[in-house]
């Protein structure tokens, strides 16, 4: 069954158009959908009787489920999304400091492969893509969410399960329908897109019509520590994937954001910090320090240890010395095992 979710208004105009319909009501629709986070009445919008007979023989359904939620004490809400073709995943709702407001965290694979050894999203490898319509209804029941508690979502992270830039083309049209005016109408400078570092997605993200913001999971300054924690650094060095970066910040104008999980004894040490610092040199970028989440055992077997807050401050305070932008994540959900590393494969 069709998802209204992998529309946008000129393939909609197009399979209403095959059917003998109007493309003029492709708009009509796809707001109806949107603004309602995914429910549609065909009854509730000014589209010819025709058509509202065939949208009621149900010829559009959702690609989704939800088969769980969980409410953390900060109000983090976690969902369990259930996918139709397969598996499920995880996705988040945050609720902003700012009234009104949430954020979504959302998922773009069943499982992943890329096994980095501090986050539960990896444990199980990786099971497929999602579709472009499995990553957009997870904004929308998200939306859903924050709705019911009066907020609206104001931003977008790609954050949750699974390695974005491996699934570029869905994950960009994903972007694209969230983000248009009469769709989703996020805007794009609202949605990050965060990858471990691969570089020849960064390049191809870097080409997108419209460009969404780029967070880099670096998680260590030199290659040594970054191979041992970071698997995929075995094919992209530190020095590459922060010449990606800085390339996308040049060619895009967008800032980047460097994110850095601070494990203690492996990568919170004072020459860790000087030398980040070194490497962002003349690099306006943003660093965002992510005091790690317990996820138990790696696929190493090693059990990591969060730094102290004395630690995370001395770590920042030597990046601030030398100029660096760099902030320190509130931990959100955890107690529900909703902060960041912690969302897991759920397909089972």
């Amino acid at each position: 069954m069709l998802s209204l979710a992998a529309f946008d208004r000129a393939s909609l105009g197009a399979w209403l158009a095959e059917r003998g319909e109007s493309p003029s009501h492709a708009g009509r629709m796809l707001r109806a959908y949107y603004n309602g986070c995914g429910r549609f009445d065909p009854d509730a919008i000014g589209i010819a009787k025709t058509l509202r007979a065939r949208l009621h023989d149900g010829c559009f359904g959702s690609a989704t489920f939800e088969r769980d939620r969980v409410i953390s004490s900060d109000g983090t809400t976690k969902l369990l999304v259930g996918l139709h073709r397969g598996g499920a995943v995880e996705t988040v709702m945050m609720p902003s400091y700012r009234a009104g407001e949430a954020w979504c965290c959302v998922s773009s694979q069943v499982g992943c492969a890329m096994g980095c050894d501090f986050c539960a999203s990896t444990r199980n490898g990786l099971e497929r893509n999602l579709e472009v319509d499995e990553i957009v209804e997870q904004y929308l029941r998200v939306g859903a969410v924050a709705a019911e508690h009066g907020r609206k979502i104001r931003r977008l992270v790609f954050m949750g399960i699974g390695e974005p830039l491996h699934n570029v083309d869905n994950v960009l049209t994903a972007v694209d329908h969230i983000a248009d005016q009469g769709l989703g109408n996020l805007g794009w400078s609202r949605i990050t897109v965060s990858t471990v570092g691969i570089v020849q997605g960064i390049e191809r993200l870097a080409t997108a019509r419209h460009p969404p913001c780029l967070a880099l999971s670096l998680h260590a300054p030199d290659d040594a520590t970054r191979r041992t924690i970071v698997p995929t650094a075995k094919r992209y060095d530190v020095a590459t994937i922060l010449a990606a970066a800085r390339a996308y910040q040049e060619t895009t104008g967008r800032i980047v954001t460097l994110e850095y999980c601070l494990l203690s004894g492996v990568n919170d040490s004072d020459g860790q910090a000087d030398l980040l610092a070194s490497r962002l040199e003349g690099f306006r970028a943003h660093v965002n320090i992510i005091p790690y989440n317990a996820t138990g055992a790696g696929l190493s077997g090693v059990v990591y240890i969060r730094p102290s807050a004395r630690s995370v401050q001395r770590f920042l305070e030597r990046l601030r010395a030398r100029g660096v932008n760099a902030h320190a994540r509130d931990t959100r959900g955890d107690d529900v095992a909703a902060a960041c590393g912690q969302l897991r494969d759920a397909s089972a």
